[in-house]
Protein backbone atom coordinates (compact mmCIF):
# COMPACT_ATOMS: atom_id res chain seq x y z
CA UNK A 1 0.00 0.00 0.00
CA UNK A 2 1.29 3.44 -0.91
CA UNK A 3 1.69 6.05 1.79
CA UNK A 4 1.45 9.83 1.58
CA UNK A 5 2.76 12.50 3.95
CA UNK A 6 0.41 15.44 4.53
CA UNK A 7 1.80 18.68 6.01
CA UNK A 8 -0.23 21.71 7.13
CA UNK A 9 1.45 24.72 5.49
CA UNK A 10 -1.19 27.44 6.02
CA UNK A 11 -3.17 28.42 9.11
CA UNK A 12 -6.81 27.44 9.66
CA UNK A 13 -7.63 30.83 11.22
CA UNK A 14 -10.56 32.52 9.41
CA UNK A 15 -11.24 29.42 7.27
CA UNK A 16 -14.50 27.66 6.54
CA UNK A 17 -15.56 25.57 9.56
CA UNK A 18 -15.92 22.41 7.47
CA UNK A 19 -12.35 22.81 6.22
CA UNK A 20 -11.10 23.20 9.81
CA UNK A 21 -12.80 19.90 10.68
CA UNK A 22 -11.21 18.16 7.68
CA UNK A 23 -7.73 19.38 8.71
CA UNK A 24 -8.32 18.16 12.26
CA UNK A 25 -9.56 14.77 11.05
CA UNK A 26 -6.37 14.42 8.99
CA UNK A 27 -4.52 14.66 12.32
CA UNK A 28 -3.04 18.10 11.70
CA UNK A 29 -3.34 20.66 14.47
CA UNK A 30 -0.39 23.06 14.27
CA UNK A 31 1.42 24.74 11.42
CA UNK A 32 4.06 22.51 9.81
CA UNK A 33 2.70 19.38 11.53
CA UNK A 34 2.78 16.25 9.38
CA UNK A 35 1.05 12.88 9.31
CA UNK A 36 1.56 9.80 7.16
CA UNK A 37 -1.63 8.22 5.81
CA UNK A 38 -2.48 5.33 3.53
CA UNK A 39 -3.13 6.55 -0.01
CA UNK A 40 -6.82 5.78 -0.54
CA UNK A 41 -9.81 7.60 -2.08
CA UNK A 42 -11.13 8.79 1.31
CA UNK A 43 -7.87 10.51 2.28
CA UNK A 44 -7.43 11.89 -1.27
CA UNK A 45 -10.92 13.43 -1.11
CA UNK A 46 -10.13 15.10 2.20
CA UNK A 47 -6.86 16.44 0.80
CA UNK A 48 -8.61 17.78 -2.31
CA UNK A 49 -11.06 19.70 -0.13
CA UNK A 50 -8.28 21.52 1.75
CA UNK A 51 -5.58 21.45 -0.94
CA UNK A 52 -4.89 25.17 -0.45
CA UNK A 53 -3.85 24.50 3.18
CA UNK A 54 -1.71 21.37 2.85
CA UNK A 55 1.32 19.95 1.05
CA UNK A 56 1.33 16.30 -0.03
CA UNK A 57 4.39 14.09 -0.62
CA UNK A 58 4.68 10.41 -1.44
CA UNK A 59 6.59 8.36 1.14
CA UNK A 60 9.07 5.79 -0.16
CA UNK A 61 9.95 2.46 1.42
CA UNK A 62 7.45 1.97 4.25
Amino acid sequence: MNKIKVTLIRSTINRIEAHKRVVKSLGLNKMNSSRVHDDNPVIRGMINKVSYLVKVEEVQGE
